[in-house]
């Protein structure tokens, strides 16, 4: 279902019926429900008015909890309330001519029989979720659902660290052309995009970790390991941007190498130019004087005198310097 040209609807509800599918419903029905019986999927965007205005008046959560999802900038965590679970989470932005590493926040209270989640842009890993209760094969409870969605934001973040390790390669490759290198700048672009990402997975992971350390709460012992696998796995996520920021750093510092070992030749040479005609130009200088007195003004034989004289000046610098191994 390609949902990237449909707008985001504030307020959407779906009743899961136990066996990987769901039924969309108006809100005011989903609220009705017997939610031990049927398990609800709210899904908010609080950026729209009526969204934001579901969840403070109808949405049964405590203020503290409202305050904490409407929160225009939060960084990943969990926060353990009586009646439940709150999760903020970040995933990569997949929507059309937006950057990746521009991470969307999504908040997902989580209590028995309901779950919400609420962000202010389209997730493709929320897409996701929902395209599986079509195909009836989506999670079969609120906690479920949680994993499933933790899930799905860590397989498009892999896929974009990926792609960053592929232009890492492609321009390790290139580094012996400066041109490109110097032109593209790969190397300090792959920094900045690793940065950017690992500014939210490295909270994440640890907002994953206080999930799995709640010993008082109704997720069971197989969500509760499950969650464990997905910390794990955002950990080495955090782990392979560190190698991607280390390898870029290093490649820079070869080309760099490279550039500052490329001017050096080139100076070289230009310095042993200039040790060559220096003298050179002394004695063309000194015998150009238009004064009297000057030696081999008269004599027919006195220009070449003075270019062999040149030559053989120019022939011991150059001798000089091989034997100094200065080139």
């Amino acid at each position: 279902m390609n949902t990237e040209a449909t707008p985001l609807s504030p307020v959407n509800a779906y009743v899961l019926d136990g066996h990987g599918g769901a039924q969309q419903v108006l809100a005011d029905e989903a609220e009705a429900l017997d939610r031990s019986t049927n398990p609800v999927w709210m899904r908010v965007n609080f950026g729209d008015d009526v969204g934001r205005k579901w969840l403070i008046e109808k949405s049964g959560l405590d203020e503290a909890v409202v305050d904490a999802i409407l929160q225009l900038e939060s960084r990943p965590r969990t926060l353990a309330f009586e009646k439940g679970v709150l999760v903020v989470l970040r995933g990569v932005n997949m929507n059309p001519g937006e950057a990746a590493e521009d991470m969307i926040s999504v908040r997902t209270w989580v209590e028995p029989g309901r779950v919400i989640t609420a962000s202010r842009r389209r997730l493709r890993s929320l897409d996701d979720v929902r395209d599986e209760f079509d195909r009836k094969q989506g999670p079969t409870s609120p906690q479920a659902l949680l994993i499933e969605l933790v899930d799905r934001l860590g397989y498009y973040i892999a896929d974009v660290i990926d792609r960053i390790e592929g232009e890492i390669e492609e321009a390790e490759s290139s580094i012996r052309d400066p041109d490109i290198i110097i032109h593209n700048s790969p190397f300090s672009i792959s920094r900045r995009r690793s940065a950017r990402l690992r500014r939210y997975l490295a909270p994440q992971r640890d907002a994953l970790d206080r999930i799995s350390r709640l010993t008082n709460s109704w997720f069971k012992a197989e969500e509760l390991a499950e969650i464990r696998e997905q910390e794990n796995r955002f950990t080495l996520m955090v782990e392979d941007l560190d190698l991607v920021r280390e390898r870029a750093l290093v490649a820079q510092e070869e080309f760099l190498g490279i550039v500052a070992h490329q001017q050096n030749t080139r100076m070289l040479v230009l310095s042993i130019i200039a040790a060559i005609f220096l003298p050179l130009s002394f004695l063309t200088g000194l015998m150009g004087m238009n004064v009297a007195g000057l030696p081999g003004t008269v004599n027919p034989w006195s220009f070449w005198v003075l270019v062999l004289l040149m030559a053989l000046t120019a022939g011991g610098i150059m001798a000089l310097f091989y034997f100094k191994r200065w080139f």
